[in-house]
Order: C-alpha cells, then sequence, then structure tokens
C-alpha cells in the first residue's frame, strides 16, 4: 500500500528498503530501546541480527548527560558528532528502525527533525516485519567511513515543564499523552519509582498502540484522523505530545505528522519530569 508508507521523510516499507538497501546515500539506524523492566538490550539484540549495513543509535548515550532526566536530547554539537563517527551526514537519506515494530525508532525521526533534517523515515514494521518477511540479517558492524554533518535546530519541535504549564494553563494548545489509560487516569502505577500517578491537565490520551495495526505498522491516514477525533483530539491548536519519557510520544508526532499536521512539539521531560514535582497540578481519571 503506497499510501500507507514510502514517504521518505516520514515513514518507508519493507519493499521499499529491500529496494533502496544498496543505495551508496542510504545510511540505515537500529535504534531499538526498550524499558528497563523488560531485561532486554538493544545493543545486544544489535550484535546478535540487525538489518544489513545498520549502525546502531543509543537513545541513552546520545543524549543530554547532563540531565538527571532519562534520554533527553542531546546538544546540537553532540548529535552531529556522534552521527558522524556513525558515518552520517550530510547528503544521506536515513531510515531508521527498531526490534519492536515502530516503537523507539520515532523517538529517533524525532531527534533527527528537531536537528533540521528531513531526508529520515522510520520502517514502518521494523525488524519483525522484516524477519517475518524472511528477509536478510548479518551480525557484522558495517565499515564506517566520516561524513560531514551540519544541522538547523528546530526549537519548535520541543517544548520544556514551563512551556508546558502554560500550554495546560492557557489551553492554547492539544496536549496528547501517549501512555496506556491506565497510566493516564492515575488507576496503574508509574514504572519509574517516585512518581505521582496522573496526567497534566486538559491533556487527551492518544495510546500510542491505538495508532498502530495488530502487526506493528502505522495505520492508514484515515484511520489515524479517525483515532484523533475518537480522543477528543482538537487539531485545530498547535500539538504538544508527551508519554512516559519521551519515546513513544514522538509516534504521535509521527502519525500527525502522516495526516498532514506540521505544528507538533514534543514535551522531552514528559511524565518523569512532570510526576516528580508536587507543585505541578494533575488530574486523574478519563479526559475532561
Amino acid at each position: 500500500m503506497a499510501e500507507l508508507s514510502d514517504d521518505p521523510q516520514t515513514l518507508v516499507s519493507t519493499d521499499w528498503l529491500a529496494a533502496h538497501l544498496n543505495d551508496p546515500d542510504l545510511r540505515l539506524l537500529d535504534a531499538s530501546w526498550h524499558m528497563p523492566d523488560t531485561g532486554r538490550s538493544g545493543a545486544a539484540e544489535y550484535a546478535q541480527q540487525h538489518i544489513p549495513g545498520a549502525r546502531f543509535f543509543d537513545i541513552d548515550d546520545i543524549s543530554d548527560a547532563r540531565s538527571e532526566l532519562p534520554h533527553m536530547a542531546p546538544a546540537t554539537e553532540k548529535f552531529m558528532s556522534r552521527l558522524r563517527a556513525m558515518g552520517v551526514g550530510d547528503g544521506h537519506q536515513v531510515v531508521i528502525y527498531d526490534s519492536t515494530g515502530l516503537f523507539s525508532a520515532a523517538r529517533v525521526w524525532w531527534l533527527f527533525r528537531l536537528m533540521g533534517k528531513r531526508d529520515v523515515a522510520v520502517l514502518d514494521g521494523g525488524l519483525p516485519k522484516w524477519l517475518a518477511e524472511g528477509r536478510p540479517v548479518e551480525d557484522m558492524a558495517p565499515v564506517i567511513r566520516d561524513r560531514h554533518m551540519t544541522t538547523s535546530r528546530q526549537n519548535q519541535m520541543l517544548r520544556d515543564v514551563t512551556q508546558v504549564a502554560r500550554a495546560a494553563k492557557l489551553e492554547d494548545h492539544t496536549i496528547l499523552d501517549a501512555r496506556g489509560p491506565g497510566r493516564f487516569e492515575g488507576t496503574e502505577p508509574e514504572p519509574r519509582a517516585g512518581l505521582r500517578s496522573g496526567h497534566i491537565p486538559g491533556a487527551r490520551n492518544v495510546h500510542y498502540a491505538t495508532l498502530l495495526t495488530p502487526n506493528g505498522t502505522m495505520k492508514s491516514v484515515p484511520a489515524l484522523q479517525k483515532v484523533f477525533a475518537e480522543a477528543g483530539a482538537d487539531l485545530t491548536k498547535p500539538v504538544i505530545t508527551t508519554c512516559g519519557s519521551g519515546v513513544t510520544a514522538a509516534i504521535i508526532n509521527l502519525a500527525l505528522e502522516r495526516i498532514g499536521k506540521t505544528d507538533h512539539a514534543l514535551y522531552d521531560g514528559s511524565w518523569s519530569e512532570w510526576g516528580m514535582f508536587p507543585d505541578l497540578p494533575i488530574e486523574t481519571g478519563p479526559a475532561r
């Protein structure tokens, strides 16, 4: 289905990747990341098998090490130096995948967008779909050739806690939370210790899983629009996405981009930050 995939700035299909796998200017990144309580290691799984030519993008390493919050967006200089060392730079078409299907890859897509890079797409269905179709994998790391990278940071794609608190108070943005309904409503405990339960006042719940099909691919544009409508998301306002730690929120950003909504930003601290401060207001129960 070409309508569903094959846009080198948002999503591409496994068929598209197979056809372009040997293109000299394609750079493939394995951005697999797992919640701490899963006991899985993206790096270890990459070392066992990955799509030929893929480099491993470590979300926790390529982040702001000065922050106590998990995997916050790195400084521009750190992003450029890390990617350059991976042989990724100007003139490359970047495709990002993960070992879940469509989970952490969207976060790295958003990071590239934040840095002003637009020729970047997520592999729809990720490694599970690639493997299910019997396509090749390898366990060797690729040969790296240095490539210069220039960036143009797009700060309008990022929101901090002060900006989100203001947006919630003024109700001039639509805040969309990608966590599951139990965490959103405050009936399930947070996986990170010490955090309160609930959601940012006025937020709507768009659980990231509702944007995906059962096989881990992103739903069609009309189906995505239906999900947002059913969640009560007012898309006439600019959107701020949030989740537990800024990873699955990016799936909403990707879905918004797919339906043609471009004024969206991600709250990088997400609930790891908001849930930590007792002076920030919270709501529990369904979205109001």
